[in-house]
């Protein structure tokens, strides 16, 4: 069991995971998540001590609300989940640390697997069932820890009450959120489901409350990159809540790997019996993402950007959007990658000067997604 950073919503507890702050984020800002965040990232720390790091996402990457990995050098480090996950498990091709995103838009061919209300839950184990199955067979198994977490429960309540107070929680970094709230960053929020997987671990073993680096602390989302930082015996932290938080290796206690892990995982029984419900309205979150799309292949500069660009939108066009946006995204990488741009570059794609983009998005996504299926099958 761990906990959330804080209790408010879903990206700025997001934003912990991989940075170990929000940069004083209480809600889900739209104009500063498309902007990009500017806060180091647990990305950073590896990439500047020559780790490796891979993001295997299924359209868009969300980690993209980080304005630093907009970079050029971090161009080679986004796989696409379908074409490269299993291949490279199966090749031992695996980068030092990989962060997997999940499915954000529920289409028939490719149903969202993040276990989001409302979509099937069956999906979201689904795809960890696949990740796990990859990561039994590949060679680096016995290398291998595997966390699957949620950025917070569905509600806000909780019988055990939340870490608070100073002295207690460390502000990351001293930023105070805006008003109306002036929020410090001093407490934790609600607690939330962990798993670890590894050869490593006893099984059957139950997290608690770990037994430091402080007498204070707790798992909770900076437990991750303060895991990596120890793991890899990286120089620093990212902030004061990475360098309080528990870290998840002191589970790793066997002497020898286990041998018995199995090598598949059941088949998660299907529990909704409607279909995708692709010409559905968009949720918050999507059209924050179809707006980090529009950042990327330069539809922000238009007057339809932010609220025109996603009203009236549906989940299948949003889909297709964000597909055709990263791609616009990616090919001005590989154009400045011959320019001979530097590393710390960010690629900016001009705007289309087409004015039907948005009706471009309308057409089918199951044919763009059909014709990604035989590329994908022999991973």
């Amino acid at each position: 069991m761990s906990t959330t950073s804080f209790l408010p919503s879903t990206q700025p507890n997001r934003l912990f995971v991989h940075s170990a702050t929000s940069h004083g984020l209480v809600s889900n800002d739209t104009k500063a998540l498309v902007a990009g965040l500017p806060q180091r990232t647990i990305f950073d720390a590896l990439h500047d001590e020559g780790f490796s790091f891979g993001i295997y996402y299924q359209y868009p990457p969300s980690t993209l609300f980080y304005r630093n990995l907009r970079q050029l050098k971090y161009a080679g480090s986004f796989h696409a989940f379908d074409l490269d996950f299993r291949r490279h498990c199966r090749e031992g091709k695996l980068p030092s640390y990989v962060v997997v995103e999940q499915c954000y838009f529920d289409l028939e061919i490719l149903p969202r697997n993040d276990d989001h209300p409302s979509h099937d839950v069956a999906e979201g184990q689904r795809f960890v069932k696949e990740v796990y199955e990859a990561l039994r067979s590949g060679p680096q198994w016995e290398e291998t820890l595997l966390v699957v977490t949620y950025d917070e429960h569905g509600g806000f309540y909780d019988h055990v009450p939340t870490p608070a107070g100073a002295g207690v929680v460390p502000s990351p970094d001293g930023i105070v959120s805006a008003a109306p709230f002036f929020f410090g960053f001093d407490r934790l929020g609600i607690r939330i489901p962990t798993l670890l997987v590894s050869p490593w671990i006893e099984p059957g073993t139950v997290l608690h409350r770990p037994s430091g680096p402080y007498p204070t602390s707790e798992f909770e989302h900076s437990s991750i990159p303060a895991t990596v930082e120890k793991l890899f015996n990286l120089r620093s932290f990212l902030t004061k809540r990475d360098a309080w938080a528990g870290t998840f290796d002191c589970f790793l206690t066997r002497d020898t790997p286990r041998t018995d892990c199995p090598l598949t995982l059941p088949e998660p029984v299907k529990l909704r019996r409607t279909a995708a419900a692709e010409q559905a309205p968009l949720s918050e979150f999507q059209e924050e993402l179809v707006q980090l799309a529009a950042v990327l292949n330069g539809d922000h500069t238009k007057d339809l950007y932010p609220h025109k660009l996603v009203e009236g939108m549906t989940v299948a066009e949003a889909a297709r959007y964000c597909v055709d946006a990263f791609k616009a995204f990616h090919d001005e990488c590989e154009k400045c990658m011959k320019r001979g741009e530097d590393g710390s570059h960010i690629p900016t794609v001009k705007p289309s000067l087409s004015g039907k983009d948005k009706d471009k998005s309308k057409s089918s996504f199951v044919s763009k997604a059909l014709a990604c299926l035989p590329c994908a099958r022999p991973s």
